[in-house]
């Protein structure tokens, strides 16, 4: 929205510097940030007035965190999502048809995420959410529809194809196809980011260091001399994914101040489901599906580790971790709750960098 006070500019005074997406970004961080701060702890208030008591914990889930997290209010992924929403609406360009579908995307999924949260407070049962079939469906409707958009914003050579890390010429001509992969993209995202959410402060920094180096690609991937260097996909408009990156990131820290160990509020799938629909949407968008599975490798090992103990136990009726997902493994074998989180934090870092590195890998 400020981005039009450039247009008042005669290109030397103060406003001109509303035409520079780092510097938009920039300030879509601090709103972000500051929004989180401001709002927080009210928002934590009202949750617990709201919420007698607090999330539902899991029966058959680690012993200690009956003791520890019962009575913690879940939801408050609303923080974040106000921050990026408010963040995004100040400072991104809003003739641009990536940075509203992105946000389309984000604030679907934190609706429906609500409604499971929202339903399992209700009934004080943490299985009493939305049916899995609801679920899926309604995140896979609204993943096609925005699958559709995007396709109509890449320019023709573009269009329908599925883009291979480091192998610049290869390009895979999905066609209509390309629908449902990239709508799977956005649906794999949001639930693994969901099924990663267990532990405090444990999905929503490896969700930040995502949304940084996926904006740092799209800043990239749309400006025409930076794809020319490192020999990449040249996408135009995708630049300005970069600010709404920026927001996720301050709305993210200023909620991981109440969601660091011990946890004052949870995100919850309101959080959960936004942020990974939020990842995937704009990996599609900038043409670097296959990048966010490195990226976001963590979530991906996350939601396998379901994936394998399901299929494993149905099969022979054993189990190939303690618990599942993964982290609670680590939790039965003895490790510290900050000790886990801070391990895949680190893992989530060096991963990121690896999705960098493909950029110039070539």
């Amino acid at each position: 929205m400020l981005y039009w006070l450039a247009e008042l500019s005669d290109g030397g005074d103060f406003f001109n510097l509303f035409r520079y997406i780092t510097f938009r970004a920039g300030a879509a961080f601090f709103t972000a940030l500051i929004f989180g701060f401001l709002f927080g702890r009210p928002l934590i208030n009202l949750l617990k007035r709201r919420q007698k008591n607090g999330q539902p914990i899991r029966a058959d889930g680690p012993e200690g965190h009956v003791l520890t997290k019962a009575g913690t209010p879940t939801m408050g992924g609303a923080l974040i999502l106000g921050a990026i929403t408010v963040s995004t609406l100040l400072w991104a360009r809003l003739d641009n048809g990536f940075v509203l579908v992105v946000l389309g995307v984000t604030l679907s999924y934190g609706l429906i995420g609500f409604a499971d949260d929202y339903s399992k407070i209700a009934k004080n049962d943490n299985y009493s959410g939305l049916s899995g079939k609801l679920r899926l469906t309604l995140e896979g409707v609204i993943a096609l529809a925005a699958s559709y958009v995007i396709m109509t914003l890449h320019p023709a050579e573009l269009t329908g194809q599925l883009a291979f890390p480091v192998f610049k010429d290869l390009l895979l001509n999905l066609g209509l196809f390309f629908l449902p992969v990239a709508a799977f993209v956005m649906v794999g995202a949001a639930n693994a980011v969901n099924l990663t959410d267990g532990l405090d402060g444990l999905a929503i920094m490896p969700v930040m260091i995502a949304a940084g180096t996926l904006g740092a690609i799209a800043y990239a991937v749309g400006r025409v001399d930076f794809t020319e260097y490192l020999d990449v996909h040249y996408v135009p408009g995708t630049g300005e994914l970069l600010v709404f990156a920026a927001g996720l990131i301050g709305g993210g820290l200023g909620f991981l101040w109440y969601n660091a160990p011990p946890a004052a509020v949870f995100m919850g799938d309101t959080g959960s489901l936004a942020l990974g629909g939020a990842l995937g949407a704009i990996a599609v968008s900038m043409k670097h599906e296959l990048v966010l599975g490195i990226v976001g490798g963590l979530f991906v090992v996350e939601a396998l580790s379901v994936i394998i103990q399901v299929l494993y136990f149905k099969r022979t009726g054993k189990r190939v971790f303690l618990m599942a997902p993964i982290h609670h493994h680590f939790e039965k074998r003895g490790w510290a709750e900050p000790q886990i989180v801070i391990r895949f934090w680190i893992i989530s870092l060096i991963l990121a960098l690896v999705g960098l590195a493909t950029l110039k890998l070539r």
